[in-house]
């Protein structure tokens, strides 16, 4: 009886194992070939080089970008949702005086949130898109690319969207304090 509830026992968790997996695609598959409730996972840990903390200096202001991995993360994406290993971007900006000028690490709205969406091993680099600030000012995306162990070129492409009192009531801060160079390198910690 003992060895018959091992068997059991074994070929569920065989079969779990093998429907987990099937269930997992790599992370650069296209959004129409993931099935509702799929889950696209960091296979080759392409997003592992990238966390880390960095900082630079622009504009007479300081950077530091606070950079995770969160695995399996719940997405939503047209009409579709799935799961998906994801980069995370916090940051703070402060001014020459030490003054902070926005600070996203406890943030819990989806103001300011940055998660990358696609990676190119190829090109080291990482896609990441941006929500934009108050009234979706400033979406669009940024890509990070690795130079080297200890440094990562930025660029970041935001849209300027029209604000009016129909699609942005009141008086909402409305200032984009990431760089929009393309030349800008941060520094890893």
């Amino acid at each position: 009886m003992k060895t018959l509830y091992k068997n059991i026992i074994f070929s569920l968790a065989f079969i779990c194992v093998i429907s987990c997996n099937a269930q997992q695609y790599p992370l650069n598959t296209l959004m129409e070939n993931i099935p509702q409730g799929g889950y696209v996972k960091d296979l080759n840990n392409e997003l592992n080089p990238y966390v880390g903390t960095y900082r630079t200096n622009f504009n007479g202001n300081e950077i530091t970008l606070f950079i995770t991995k969160q695995e399996n993360k719940y997405t939503k994406r047209v009409n579709k949702t799935y799961f998906m290993d994801v980069l995370v971007m916090k940051y703070i900006i402060k001014n020459s005086s030490g003054q902070i000028l926005q600070d996203t690490q406890n943030g819990v709205t989806q103001l300011n949130t940055i998660e990358s969406i696609r990676s190119r091993p190829n090109q080291n680099t990482v896609i990441l898109y941006y929500e934009g600030t108050n009234c979706g000012v400033g979406w669009g995306k940024i890509i990070l690319k690795k130079i080297n162990a200890t440094q990562v070129s930025w660029f970041y492409g935001g849209n300027h969207s029209m604000i009016n009192d129909q699609n942005c009531s009141g008086n909402p801060d409305t200032t984009i304090y990431l760089p929009d160079e393309e030349t800008i390198i941060f520094t890893k910690q």
